[in-house]
């Protein structure tokens, strides 16, 4: 097949791989270009920087956090925990978690250990990481230990599924009797919060010490902003993301998508399109008999299906694998994203 060939074939089916396959959400491209040719100091020490930290600060309610730009969520998590742990500690993450399994040892790369919990739909347990922690410090022989010195979780999770508020506080307050900071992963944070029922951006800035707000897959080209509300954690922050080459150049570019996304609500705009057609794709397969593998609320859709339906609908539409190819059905993943229109799902009941 021809490269000509195979990208007209691409550009006809419809995608549901990532929520990064798209490029910028068009008003976050316009900004883009509408600063383009403006000079400023580099580092994001400049203007755009400044005024996206004043909105983010605004919107978490946290007036006194520290705000960081870098580019995206593996450079976020390594950088940002390496700069949490001291040299002989590591971080507590569920089995499924993101920096435990698709980061390529990321974390252990800057030296650190990831200690496992178990995995409740992507969840953790609050009482499962008390009993850990109890248990740890319990024993006297601690010292020759891994030493739990933060806590990761993402919201949402690997699996698409959420955290309550009440499930948040509880881990929380965990973390707090044990005097170790929560990090939490917020690359898809946008689809999380639209989901939530009670769960809102202040929420996630009051109980935690850290996080990041995705904007790679929420309609950014790229960036995630770094929330941390007690600078005092991380006061070698700036040093530790330059030794991680974390720092961009032209750092401007970062305040500018980040100044668009919490401008006339466009952040959770994207996060609520996401939603709503997840939910529309949900109820395409659940009407041919198809029912949700992972009860997710979230934008990621996970499927089980017969193998003969995958690579019967795998030239019209795109999609991933969840883990190998079964011998007569497999685990699959469809995610939707801010440029996903209720178009394209209707073209994927018709694929159906």
């Amino acid at each position: 097949m021809s490269d000509l060939l195979f990208l007209e074939n691409f550009l006809a089916m419809t995608h549901f791989d990532c929520d990064y396959m798209s490029g910028a959400h068009p008003e976050v491209l316009e900004a883009i270009c509408r600063y383009n040719s403006i000079q400023t100091s580099g580092y994001g020490d400049d203007s755009f920087c400044d005024n996206a930290k004043k909105l983010i600060r605004e919107a978490c309610g946290a007036p006194d956090a520290d705000v960081q730009f870098l580019a995206g969520g593996t450079q976020t998590n390594s950088t940002v925990i390496d700069a949490i742990l001291g040299r002989t500690q590591g971080v507590i993450a569920v089995e499924t978690g993101h920096i435990n399994v698709h980061e390529a040892g990321a974390i252990e790369l800057c030296g650190h250990k990831v200690i496992t919990l178990p995995s409740h739909d992507g969840k953790m347990c609050p009482s499962e990481l008390s009993a850990y922690l109890r248990n740890f410090f319990a024993d006297e022989t601690w010292p020759c230990m891994v030493c739990p010195g933060a806590v990761y979780i993402s919201f949402p999770t690997e699996l698409g599924t959420i955290y309550t508020l009440q499930e948040l506080e509880s881990i929380h307050n965990v973390c707090k009797d044990y005097g170790i900071p929560l990090f939490i992963d917020g690359a898809r944070l946008g689809f999380g919060l639209a989901a939530s029922e009670d769960v809102t951006l202040k929420d996630i800035a009051r109980l935690c010490e850290v996080f990041y707000i995705g904007g790679t897959k929420m309609g950014a080209l790229f960036g995630e902003a770094v929330v941390c509300t007690e600078p005092a954690l991380m006061p070698a922050l700036r040093s530790i993301m330059k030794a991680h080459g974390a720092i961009l150049a032209k750092g401007r570019f970062l305040g500018i998508q980040f100044a668009q996304l919490f401008t006339d609500d466009l952040y959770m705009r994207i996060g609520r399109n996401g939603v709503e057609r997840a939910k529309e794709l949900r109820r395409a397969f659940e009407e041919k008999g198809y029912a949700c593998t992972i009860d997710s609320p979230t934008n990621q859709q996970f499927f089980t299906l017969p193998n003969e339906l995958i690579d019967r609908i795998l030239p019209d539409v795109s999609f991933e694998y969840w883990g190998p190819r079964g011998e007569s059905e497999s685990m699959v993943r469809f995610v939707t994203s801010w440029e996903t229109t209720p178009e394209d799902i209707a073209a994927l009941r018709r694929i159906l």
